[in-house]
């Protein structure tokens, strides 16, 4: 990815891209900031570094300055109501929510009927939510605005009103609304998370890779691309191919996640685990120790991982030396605590449940 182009340059040329972001800033005196626009002439990375944080800088003025995002987007469409345009993005959006949050309910409850007791985001229940997206379609029908957004509107009333009871099997009329939400807002991410996670639940995983991948390549969500890193990181740990694995488990780490987001304290044992398949002691207990301190709330939990995966457990046992030192580093383990947990813990569709899967969900 290009991004990772840049970053492998990053140390070598650190200095010179702390100006660039000083100069951003306006941080930065003349002569130094012409030095640095002279260095980004000759090196590619600190170049790519340049345009990719002005970007940034770009679109963070913009969502901090709404007049800046409606000029944006009215440059953009050329429209004559930009607040129009507003409104049908947000209709549309909405629209799109409405499907998924349905869909998911149907494919969790056709994956596991209790699953949805253990998810992190609760799924919604189904004629609740059916019954409001049906008022809530026949709300914009109301108000004139079929056109709104390009989207069908008829054709959601009639999805939403008679269309899947027709449909036997919970999983086709999951993977149906799924397909609803991508098609009236392509972008809508969480939507396409479910259909990849679909995808591979029925074993069609180059198809699951090759989204999940766009979805860590494009997703504006950081979430997103977690939810997206954690399943490729899982897809490539069931084909053994852990050193792969761990460069989607590693990104999640290093982007700060599991510091920021509780949901991906599984992405260090997961990451862990592979370290230990492929042999790597010293990696392994570095990543549990980060785990169990980064994450001291969970240590029940990270022991029902370790209860739970059996050949963990066995790679560990075959190394000399490493079940005494796992557990001289990481005592809390074994020092009495609880293996019950709670089942609303870290598992999901991502692996954090560790690498093998018995995935719960995360997004």
């Amino acid at each position: 990815m290009e991004s990772m182009s840049w970053l492998e340059g990053a140390d070598s040329h650190a200095s010179f891209q702390l100006d660039l972001s000083c100069m951003l800033d306006g941080e930065l005196d003349e002569a130094t900031a012409g030095r640095a626009m002279l260095h980004i002439e000759d090196c590619p990375a600190c170049r790519v570094f340049f345009d990719d944080l002005r970007s940034q800088v770009k679109l963070h003025r913009d969502v901090a300055d709404p007049d800046r995002l409606f000029a944006r987007v009215a440059m953009l469409t050329g429209a004559d109501s930009v607040h129009a345009q507003a409104e049908a993005i947000d209709l549309v959006h909405r629209l799109a929510t409405v499907f998924y949050q349905l869909g998911k309910s149907y494919v969790l409850a056709a994956i596991d009927p209790d699953f949805r007791t253990r998810v992190f985001e609760a799924a919604v229940p189904v004629d609740q939510t059916q019954s409001h997206g049906r008022g809530f379609v026949d709300g914009v029908l109301m108000r004139g605005k079929e056109q709104s957004g390009g989207v069908d509107w008829k054709r959601a009333r009639h999805t939403l009103n008679g269309r899947l009871e027709r449909i036997q099997s919970p999983l086709e009329k999951g993977r149906r609304l799924l397909e609803e939400a991508v098609e009236a807002d392509p972008s809508h991410e969480e939507a396409r998370l479910y259909l990849a996670f679909l995808h591979a639940h029925e074993g069609r995983a180059i198809k699951a890779s090759q989204e999940y991948r766009r979805i860590f390549e494009s997703a504006m969500c950081e979430e997103n691309r977690g939810h997206a890193a954690m399943q490729l990181g899982k897809l490539h740990s069931g084909e053994e191919d852990y050193r792969k694995a761990i460069v989607y488990f590693r990104w999640v780490t290093m982007s700060g996640l599991t510091r920021r987001d509780d949901r991906f304290f599984g992405a260090r044992f997961n990451l862990g685990k592979a370290y230990t398949m492929l042999g790597d002691m010293e990696r392994a207990l570095d990543a549990f120790r980060a785990l169990l301190d980064e994450h001291p709330d969970r240590v029940g939990e990270v022991a029902k991982l370790f209860s739970r995966a059996p050949k963990l457990q066995k790679a560990i046992e075959s190394m000399s030396g490493f079940p005494e030192r796992l557990v001289a580093l990481c005592p809390e383990l074994f020092a009495g605590a609880s293996t019950e947990g709670d089942d609303t813990c870290g598992g999901d569709p991502s692996g954090g449940d560790g690498i093998e899967g018995e995935a719960k969900e995360q997004f």
